[in-house]
């Protein structure tokens, strides 16, 4: 890889980690920032909702603007848009003030990660872009789990401080990026006539009904299920466990943490060994069983130690179940992980309002809901997804077979 590369590579991983620690570090402040103001779950959920909401409309939206007038303008604004955006939420007095800034940050940050894998693409050989989009891959895990740990601690001196320590992380990242960054689409090879658009809800109804459709709703079920854990956690924690903002921070490390070594060191060995099909409905059963031991955890190292099992069942099941529909979708795996990110924010925008809602109910109804939803899932995994897709055919009557 060339010299050169190597920088913006580097630039683009420090602006992805800024990007990543600042959500990381807000995760486990959100339930206090809720409680000061005198809300509960639902109004946790909704702040949860609408950064999910705005990725899935304008990730694509960013994604063909940058077509249009290039990578590096599109990356700035995205950078600029999450500084102002953590400014404005670690001043915010009021509930609507946390919404509007939650949604700005949504609006313009989520140009930031399309366009540096864009960026990635444009300028790397295909020998070498694996390992550049690898490295972004990293720079987001590292984020992930470095952020809630950082946001826990720090927010125990001051629910702001992390981030107003976020938003002058991403100057720092947009200063470098508009001093060192170079554009990589040049403008002979920009699509000027190209059509800007936002998610396209046609094609996620015609994905349903296609090949891969069985897996597109599974995993909504699946995002819709696991967020009524990850939505509502740090209320529970902060309610029934009286936890502060430095063990929420911990055990959403703990999360981060599981996640990033269970993609890295099982999902290869295990899939090349049962395949996919056994794994999501074996993670599926474990992901039901989880809630439950989750809702019986009860002292600090029995929550970060069921925490951590769960987690590890989460992180199989989404990512073996895109590998599956990748290789049951056929040509196009650019749209299909489109499709893919699209039915997955489908749930993290509806499970974090229905779990709001059943927390003020009952702080132990989202995780029987999430069981309940994994239930149903192992159900359709059980009905139509086999091990050779001619076995849909003769197991499975009645059934739309995966293709």
């Amino acid at each position: 890889m060339e010299t050169s590369n190597r920088k913006n590579i580097a630039i683009l991983s420090f602006a992805l980690i800024v990007v990543m620690l600042g959500y990381g570090m807000a995760i486990p402040l959100f339930p206090f920032y809720i409680a000061e103001m005198g809300a509960g779950g639902q109004q946790l959920g909704l702040l949860i909702s609408i950064s999910a909401l705005l990725e899935l409309l304008c990730s694509p939206l960013w994604g063909s603007l940058s077509d249009r007038v290039g990578r590096k303008p599109i990356l700035l604004l995205g950078l600029l848009g999450y500084a102002v955006s953590s400014l404005l939420f670690g001043l915010s007095t009021e509930l609507w003030m946390l919404y509007a800034s939650r949604a700005l940050g949504g609006l313009l940050s989520s140009a930031t990660s399309a366009t540096a894998l864009a960026f990635i693409s444009d300028s790397t050989s295909e020998r070498d872009r694996g390992g550049g989009l690898g490295m972004l891959g990293a720079a987001i895990g590292l984020g992930l789990i470095l952020g809630p740990a950082a946001g826990g601690w720090l927010g125990g001196q001051s629910l702001s401080l992390p981030f107003f320590i976020a938003a002058g992380s991403s100057l720092l990242a947009l200063l470098l990026a508009a001093l060192w960054l170079p554009e990589s689409l040049p403008a002979g090879k920009r699509q000027d006539t190209a059509k800007v658009r936002t998610v396209d809800l046609g094609a996620l109804w015609r994905a349903l009904r296609g090949p891969v459709g069985v897996l597109m709703l599974l995993l909504f079920v699946v995002s819709f299920g696991l967020t009524n854990f990850e939505s509502v956690f740090g209320l529970y924690a902060a309610q029934k466990l009286g936890y502060g903002p430095e063990r929420v921070g911990t055990v959403l490390a703990v999360v981060g943490l599981a996640s990033t070594l269970g993609k890295a060191l099982l999902i290869g060995p295990l899939t090349k060994r049962w395949g996919e099909p056994p794994i999501i409905k074996v993670s599926l059963a474990a992901s039901a069983a989880g809630f439950g031991v989750l809702l019986l955890a009860t002292t600090y190292p029995g929550v970060l130690a069921a925490t951590g099992v769960f987690i590890l069942a989460k992180t199989l099941l989404r990512t073996v179940i895109i590998a599956l529909a990748s290789k049951r979708g056929g040509t196009g795996q650019g749209a299909l992980m489109g499709l893919s990110n699209s039915f997955m924010n489908l749930g993290r925008i509806v499970g974090p309002i229905w779990a709001g809602y059943l927390f003020d109910v009952n702080a132990g109804y989202p995780y029987l809901s999430g069981a309940a939803v994994m239930l149903v899932g192992l159900v359709i995994s059980l009905v139509w997804i086999h091990p050779d897709p001619e076995a849909a055919v003769k197991g499975s009557a009645g059934a739309v077979p995966l293709k």
